[in-house]
């Protein structure tokens, strides 16, 4: 195990007004035994997070946005990082001891791996989370990799190759929350860097209670701005069609859209399409995700139908 002054991991935190979570984050991440000098940026918090952690945990550092960055403030943790290779968290996350001296092994046996993403377990019951099944599952081709490679991955449980990161860009601050990973995975794969699924990691998450609705929204306008930026014209052009049909089922749909187009002349300023290897592996998982949507929606007909069955013979 690598001493705290030989560490080529380091661990950057992300946090906004959570001063309780972030504690009990950071309780976990002082006590890792590959002692990774850790980073919190704090996103502009009110409540008093970044003093409260300057107090409790004078080894960590803090940098203290004077507003909210969303996203976008992990990059300015990168920037400050010192190792070859950086760990994320957000507040309500932790990585389990051992998981970053396991990435560090694979980053530096694996030149070509440019994102490792870990297995989450959510909540006290330690549920996987369900994006790491499908991660499990992905269709890629995995040669010359340790594990499954991937398209995108989860923000705040990852470990980055710093180089790949900042030659990348790091996280478009445009996009704020939601849906941020992936124009960002897009640009990593266009370096030629992979990004592959590392169950051997293991983060532990504790969501907070979040206003779905309006991240879902996030959402949505992230992935069509990711569509026209980087994805090919049919792509972009299904992603259109799509945004609009889901607006209408919004809160607020002519908000939804002005927001959405707002950004049209911004995205097009900016676009470059990732090459055509990037965009063959997408379409491959796009086929499966669809592919796996209509499973789905078989299988709800068929639940309904045998409901209906029951009720008729019921009567």
């Amino acid at each position: 195990m690598p001493s705290a002054g030989k560490s080529r991991i380091s661990l950057v935190v992300l946090s906004y007004n959570r001063a309780q979570r972030l504690l009990e984050t950071l309780a976990h991440a002082t006590a890792l035994p590959e002692k990774p000098p850790v980073i919190v940026v704090d996103n502009g918090s009110r409540d008093g997070s970044a003093e409260l952690v300057t107090s409790r945990f004078p080894e960590v550092e803090v940098i203290a946005l004077r507003r909210n960055y969303g996203a976008a403030a992990r990059n300015v943790g990168v920037r400050h990082a010192r190792t070859p290779f950086v760990a994320f968290s957000d507040d309500d996350t932790y990585w389990l001891p051992g998981s970053l001296e396991r990435a560090r092994e694979l980053l530096e046996s694996y030149p070509r791996i440019g994102v490792l993403n870990a297995r989450v377990l959510v909540g006290p019951e330690q549920l996987e989370d369900k994006t790491c099944r499908r991660m499990a599952e992905s269709p890629l081709p995995t040669q010359g990799l340790p594990g499954p490679a991937l398209t995108g991955f989860l923000a705040g449980a990852t470990v980055f190759r710093r180089c790949a990161f900042l030659r990348a860009g790091g996280y478009e601050p445009r996009f704020f929350i939601g849906a941020v990973e992936g124009l960002l995975a897009l640009d990593v794969m266009t370096l030629g860097f992979a990004i592959v699924y590392a169950p051997a990691l293991v983060v532990r998450h504790f969501p907070a209670n979040l206003d779905r609705g309006a991240r879902g929204t996030l959402v949505a306008r992230n992935d069509l701005w990711t569509a026209w930026l980087r994805r090919a014209p049919r792509v972009a052009a299904q992603q259109t069609l799509a945004f609009t049909a889901n607006a209408a089922s919004t809160a607020r749909p002519l908000h939804a859209v002005f927001d959405a187009l707002r950004g049209l002349p911004w995205a097009l300023r900016n676009r470059r399409v990732v090459p055509r290897r990037v965009e063959a592996l997408c379409k491959l998982v796009d086929d499966r995700l669809e592919r796996d949507a209509a499973a789905e929606y078989s299988r709800i007909l068929r639940d309904a139908e045998r409901a209906n069955r029951a009720r008729s013979s019921i009567r």
